[in-house]
Order: C-alpha cells, then structure tokens, then sequence
C-alpha cells in the first residue's frame, strides 16, 4: 500500500538516523484536471491537513486520472493503488447505493445545504458506515456539481410543457425526468455540448452555472432556465481503510475534521462561481428564466419515482433505504432552517 510502503520506510530512516522524524505522505488519485472550482477545493483540503497536522500530513495529488480514472476510482481506492482519492457515486449505482442518494431529484437545489445533509447522513448512518467499511473505505468529506439548470439556443423553458420535442443532453434522473415529459434524450458528455448546440445536435443542455461559464456555453446559448430543483451531489473524498486505521487518532481526527469542514469552503467558492457565472451570462445577452413555483413542483412530482426506485436499489444492497431517504430529507430541512436562520457560514455576520 502506498502510504504504509512510505510510512515504514521514513520510520525505519527516523531510527537509523536518530533525528529524523516519520512523516506522512496520503497519495490522492483525481481524475480531473488541475482547474476549476472543485480543484481548488481539493488542494484546499490537502493544505490544511498539512497546516492543521503542523506538517505531519501531506497530500500528494495525481490529477488527470494519472493513477486510475473515474470509473474505476472506487475499487481502486479499496485495492491501495492510492490511499484516498475523488469518487463519483453515479459509476457505482449497485456498490454505493448510500452515497448515490445525494444524486436524487429531491427538493433541494442549494450547494452548501446539499453537502451539509449529505455529509452528515453519511457520517452519522452507520449502515452505510458498515457497507463501505466491507468495502475497504471509509468517507472523508464530500463536493457537489450544484444545481441541475438547463440552458438552450433558439428554444426556451418557461414551463414543463415547453419541455415536449425538444433535443435535450441530460444528467441522471434530471434527463430522465425530462425524457418523460417528452424531450427526445441525446447521451452527450457535457465537454460536447457546446459543439452539439452550436451545430443543432441537441436544443438544450442540462448543467451548473459554473460548468457553462468555464466551458464558454453561453456563447451559444440564447436562454438559461433556473429549474430550482437539485443537483448532483454524489462527488467526494474516500480512503482506503487499511490506511485510515493504520493513522493515528489524532491524524485521523483531523482527516476527518477537514473532511467535513470542505463543505463549508466548497460551498463558498462554488455559490460565487455559480453568481458570477449567472451575471456573465446576463450580460453577454442569454435570458434568464426563472420557472415558477408551480412548474417547478411539476418536475419534483416527476422525480418521485426514481426516489422509489433508489430506495428499492438501496434496499437491494442491504440498506434500509426509505429510512435513508427520511433521514436525508430530515437533514435538507435541518441545513435549511439553519441557512434561513444565520445564512451561509462565510457570509459577513450582522449585529
């Protein structure tokens, strides 16, 4: 195993050196590239582990999947081809039912709120603690793709009845949705989705804020519809366990304290890039369309039944998925109330 190959040996150098002290090095595999918002919050989480061990622990990143790539980052991790490394649950619909439920159509389109309730489900619910240690992993802190809008060139989503003939690349149970309200699905990937706009492949593409701006899809965009849904937020950090119990209690203390604590730092960079992203659109002429309240409810009756459906799917795997599904519901409510109550935790505080 990577880190117990480095940490064996710098203990061996510590003895046959005398001052020489162990140090810790995690080795992180990330399909993505060095960029972007979710970058910068990953080498935010590998400073501060540095910073908060007072140098015990460092964090090699591997980026551009230089170790394994992104749908084969889960069972990599397990088998030690790296300690930790950056999983998207959607690869692993049967084996990560748990974390997968962040991926849902729920009511809930806030980025901070979503990771809240996703972190804590996912620390405080022990079958799922249970199924990923059977799996060699143990969780560390969570991202999120934010919410799921939907841009279009020469159309425009003011209602669920626009929605019908359309050419639509879609996300998830988000494309499914729509694929059931009549829109004709093209499978694209979001890095193509600019081209097939441009060209007239597809009418609409389903996406985040941030991803249209550094992908530059405005430019071929003449609408953007705030669909005030969900989002996508089965994306995060996962060790391997052997490694995890092999750290002392306080390293793993602080793993998993700066684990936690990257929700509230994720959620800042990506709530300002998902703002600046919408004010550069306005301006660069694509309309922004807000869908009312009613039209929004529409689609979230929509989404119902693949929410059964993930519950049959974690039921499947040995979880008890509509007590899950509550409890995940119970904790958007709670990270809510506490949003509307003191607002987001980097936000200037008012006497």
């Amino acid at each position: 195993m990577t880190f117990l190959k480095s940490f064996t040996m710098a203990a061996a150098l510590a003895v046959a050196g005398g001052a020489a002290t162990a140090e810790t090095t995690l080795i992180h595999g990330e399909a993505g590239p060095n960029r972007g918002a979710r970058a910068d919050a990953l080498q935010w989480f590998a400073d501060q582990l540095t910073e908060r061990s007072a140098g015990d622990i460092k964090v090699d990143i591997q980026w551009g999947g230089a170790l394994f790539k992104a749908n084969a980052a889960m069972q990599s991790i397990a088998d030690g081809v790296a300690d930790m490394g950056s999983v998207i649950a959607v690869y692993y619909p049967q084996e990560m039912p748990g974390y997968g439920i962040a991926d849902l159509p729920v009511n809930n389109p806030d980025a901070w709120v979503g990771m809240r309730a996703t972190d804590e489900l996912m620390r405080s619910s022990q079958p799922i603690q249970d199924s990923l240690a059977d799996k060699n992993l143990v969780y560390i802190g969570t991202w999120t793709t934010s919410q799921v809008n939907i841009g279009c060139k020469d159309a425009a989503i003011r209602s669920v009845a626009d929605i019908a003939g359309l050419k639509v690349r879609g996300v998830g149970a988000y494309g499914k949705v729509f694929g059931d309200q009549g829109a004709n699905m093209v499978n694209m990937d979001i890095y193509e989705a600019y081209q097939g706009l441009d060209t007239g492949l597809i009418d609409c593409s389903q996406g985040y804020s941030y991803a249209v701006a550094a992908l530059k899809q405005a430019e071929v965009m003449t609408s953007y519809t705030m669909l005030d849904w969900g989002q996508v937020g089965g994306l995060g950090i996962f060790m391997n366990k052997d490694t995890f119990d092999t750290l002392s209690a306080e390293q793993q203390d602080v793993v998993l304290t700066t684990g936690k604590d990257m929700a509230d730092e994720f959620g800042r960079m990506i709530t300002k890039a998902n703002d600046d992203a919408i004010a550069s659109m306005k301006e660069a002429g694509v309309e922004i369309i807000e869908l009312p309240t009613e039209e929004r409810t529409k689609l979230v009756d929509a989404g119902a039944k693949f929410l059964d459906e993930w519950v049959q799917t974690a039921d499947a795997a040995g979880l008890p998925g509509a007590d899950l599904l509550e409890e995940y519901k119970g904790l958007i409510a709670k990270y809510t109330e506490e949003r509307d109550a003191k607002g987001y935790p980097w936000a200037p505080k008012t006497n």
